[in-house]
């Protein structure tokens, strides 16, 4: 399974997608009998190719079952003598709730304390993707994140928050539209107060970029 986007030579980008071919019949067949039994006619026009549609997108919506998060940090692991804190925010996350298979979207702030190895800074938002990619709920997506980066790099700390809309609120049942639900955690020094409350002035603070 394989999504990606290639430039062309100068004629715009070519769209690469793989999916396993057993696996997208199977979804096509079922999301049929899903139109069907919604009383739709799976045959008219405008939905002859939904379910094909719909069998690619999932796949793609949950490519993260695909994804090692500790393999894609420990490709870019480097000794650095940094003891500071570093601190990935506004990492846009959209991930599927495991309840409804509804939607959910919103941003992660990562931070960690380095103790003698760093990783690349585009990792850090990899790895957030890698678990968003899956039928989630936002609790153990804070946590699942923590723990990789915890466990990978063996840091002096990490802090995890997520702010995120959830659709299974918004679309149905209760119907608040303007909800966001926050979770955190944190390891380490972000255990200690002044560590914890720096780190959530710095995500606080907008930037001009």
């Amino acid at each position: 399974m394989e999504f990606s986007t290639n430039g062309g030579n100068n004629k715009g980008f070519t769209k690469i997608e793989k999916y396993n071919q057993d696996t997208t019949e199977q979804l096509m067949f079922h999301y049929k009998k899903v139109l069907e039994l919604l009383g739709e006619d799976a045959e008219r026009e405008g939905l002859l190719k939904t379910p094909l549609r719909v069998a690619k997108a999932m796949q793609f919506l949950t490519q993260g079952y695909h994804s090692n998060p500790e393999d894609i940090l420990r490709s870019a692991m480097f000794q650095e003598d940094y003891r500071q804190m570093v601190i990935v925010k506004d990492i846009e996350v959209y991930s599927m709730c495991e309840h409804h298979m509804l939607p959910f979207v919103g941003r992660a702030h990562v931070a960690y304390i380095p103790n003698g190895t760093i990783t690349g800074l585009s990792k850090i938002a990899r790895v957030v993707d890698a678990f968003a990619r899956r039928l989630q709920v936002q609790e153990r997506l804070t946590t699942q994140i923590k723990d990789c980066i915890q466990n990978t790099l063996n840091p002096l700390g990490v802090a995890v928050v997520i702010e995120a809309q959830h659709m299974c609120m918004s679309m149905r049942g209760v119907q608040k539209q303007n909800a966001i639900t926050t979770t955190s955690d944190f390891t380490g020094a972000f255990e200690k107060v002044a560590t914890r409350e720096e780190f959530i002035r710095l995500i606080a603070n907008k930037s001009n970029y």
